[in-house]
């Protein structure tokens, strides 16, 4: 089927079979309700979102590691999704670097309308079938990269699109969706479906889809980044200092895993130019910032290894 003639039956097709689309029998009396029954109301189905995700653990665990893979590799993650699942996207990319320390081009989101599309909404450019392979293609989307593809109801163009156009050249297809395959078949190799059930706001699946959508890519993108060696025990040795929030943060994590105090941490953290992980590795070690560095690198910038191969550790209470 041609892009025209995709965009022609999805602007034409009746969704109202979908999960998502569905009325709940719960909310037939919504605008009759209190405020105070409403806000109960949605208290207790937003507990849907996380049973949505409960039950997409192995999915969610497959595709952990399938993604680290490629990231340990050279490869990076890319989210696309149009609405409200492009922007969760482009949210948890842009969370990334400020949290792990990585580079900005490692974890990208891609979002129908681009940067306008934020605050605008400009949810008819999910149609285009089309649109969502040259997004990524502009971006250099190559068979080393993985994808995640994000649609709550699973039939986006523009999602499925660029899931397909990811399997024909060889790299990693991950689908994100709120309703049963059986409903909406989605290319790619992982299928993860956070079945939250319909909205009490009929079709708004900004609502507990949006949730369950957001926890999901939470969990993912914090899995990738403990498998790629950014975090120590429960610790972001990753983060970079660069505000006073971050630095207090940093100061903290020295001593409770180095037990060295903020004057000695401070010390350290100007030595490794801000680096929390270097700084830790350096105390332990006693090795200057270069030497404990070639270290790092070696151990493919994971302090565990790093002062495993140097049988050290960290002497803090921990």
């Amino acid at each position: 089927m041609n892009s025209s003639a995709l965009n022609s039956a999805a602007a034409s097709s009746d969704r109202g079979h979908l999960l998502t689309e569905q009325p709940h029998p719960a909310s037939q009396r919504l605008d009759q309700l209190s405020s105070a029954e409403l806000v109960q109301l949605f208290v207790e189905e937003d507990l849907q979102a996380q049973r949505a995700v409960a039950g997409a653990a192995t999915a969610l665990s497959a595709a952990v590691d399938a993604i680290a893979e490629r990231l340990a590799q050279g490869g990076r993650l890319f989210y696309i999704g149009a609405g409200t699942s492009g922007r969760l996207g482009v949210l948890d990319a842009a969370e990334c670097p400020p949290t792990f320390c990585s580079d900005p081009q490692l974890v990208q989101g891609v979002l129908a309308g681009g940067a306008a599309a934020l605050l605008r909404s400009s949810e008819g450019l999910e149609d285009c079938f089309e649109t969502g392979i040259s997004d990524l293609q502009a971006r250099g989307f190559g068979p080393g990269d993985a994808l995640v593809g994000i649609a709550a109801g699973g039939t986006t163009p523009y999602v499925q699109g660029a899931l397909g156009h990811a399997l024909e050249i060889g790299a990693l297809a991950v689908a994100m969706a709120c309703v049963p395959s059986s409903q909406a078949a989605m290319p790619c190799q992982i299928d993860i479906r956070l079945l939250t059930g319909p909205e009490l706001l009929t079709g708004s699946t900004r609502l507990k889809a949006g949730t369950a959508t957001k926890m999901a890519l939470n969990i993912l993108s914090t899995g990738v980044m403990v498998r790629l060696g950014k975090v120590y025990g429960n610790r972001m040795v990753d983060v970079a200092v660069t505000n006073a929030k971050l630095e207090d943060r940093a100061l903290r994590i020295l001593r409770d895993l180095a037990g060295i105090g903020r004057g000695r941490g401070q010390e350290l953290l100007q030595q490794s130019q801000g680096s929390v992980k270097l700084a830790l590795l350096m105390a332990a070690s006693g090795l200057g910032a270069s030497a404990a560095n070639q270290e790092l690198a070696a151990a493919q910038g994971s302090l565990r290894q790093a002062l495993g191969h140097l049988k050290v550790q960290l002497n803090g209470p921990q």
